[in-house]
């Protein structure tokens, strides 16, 4: 289980993590992970994380279902990432139909392209 401490729960920390994080998406989910600790948080703080699962994901059940999944895939491996970091997965429609193991996996190949650095943009070439 996801600790109280270690949750994303208000909506500004929901839209930063959106905003400033890095994303990658999947079949069934997409991740926004933001690296970046603001100014003036300690070294010692755990990384967090939260979800958004919505209504086009299912039922309320469908949908409950779905966020119980990813958040036990998500404690597993929270302790991968630095401290202050801060994690938004977002389920997809298919997610509503996935099973754990391809959640899992869709989770794990997402953070390792969300973690992987920045390939510089190549200039663009004008037509001369």
């Amino acid at each position: 289980m996801l600790p109280a401490h270690a949750r994303l729960t208000r909506r500004p920390e929901f839209a930063s993590t959106i905003r400033r994080g890095r994303r990658a998406g999947r079949s069934s989910l997409v991740v926004h992970l933001d690296l970046t600790r603001p100014g003036g948080v300690p070294e010692h703080v755990p990384p967090r994380a939260g979800f958004v699962v919505s209504k086009a994901v299912g039922n309320a059940v469908v949908r409950h279902r779905v966020t119980r999944r990813l958040r036990h895939l998500v404690a597993d491996r929270l302790d991968g990432l630095p401290s202050g970091a801060a994690l938004v997965v977002r389920a997809l429609p298919p997610a509503g139909r996935a099973s754990s193991a391809e959640l899992g996996a869709d989770l794990d190949s997402a953070l390792r392209s969300a973690r992987r650095p920045r390939r510089p943009r190549a200039p663009t070439g004008g037509a001369g």
